[in-house]
């Protein structure tokens, strides 16, 4: 496995946004994973919905194409440390995103995402735009 997905880039795949489907579409399907914690925030977003069980339906199709990936021990004290370091420095990011990066971290994978302004934040992680 080389990427982790960030919830953003799940929601483009979601609405088939042309740039991020192309690229998925060159990748096996081992090449990619989503942060259990990703898969919390569809859910919770799906469950939020003008039509909630069309949009859970929709999460659960993709949860079954990209591998959910736990959330363990080694990623929850990398997030702590990470967040130790982003406080101390002055630039914190928001609690999900924390999670996310740790998780890239820990797992040593490239985090896609458009959210640079969070991520990059981050040191020592890798991150991809696909958009």
């Amino acid at each position: 496995m080389r990427y982790l997905l960030d919830t953003d880039i799940c929601v483009d795949l979601l609405r088939g946004r042309r740039a991020v489907v192309e690229k998925l579409e060159t990748l096996t399907p081992d090449d990619c994973g989503i942060s259990a914690v990703t898969s919390f925030e569809l859910f919770a977003g799906a469950a939020k919905a003008r039509d909630p069980l069309r949009e859970s339906e929709k999460v659960h199709k993709l949860v079954a194409v990209v591998a959910e990936l736990p959330f363990e021990g080694h990623a929850a004290r990398q997030a702590a440390a990470l967040r130790c370091d982003l406080e101390e420095a002055g630039t914190p990011i928001g609690a999900y995103d924390l999670l996310i990066a740790a998780h890239a971290l820990a797992l040593q994978l490239v985090l896609v995402s458009a959210n640079s302004g969070e991520f990059g934040r981050v040191p020592g992680l890798n991150l991809e735009s696909w958009r």
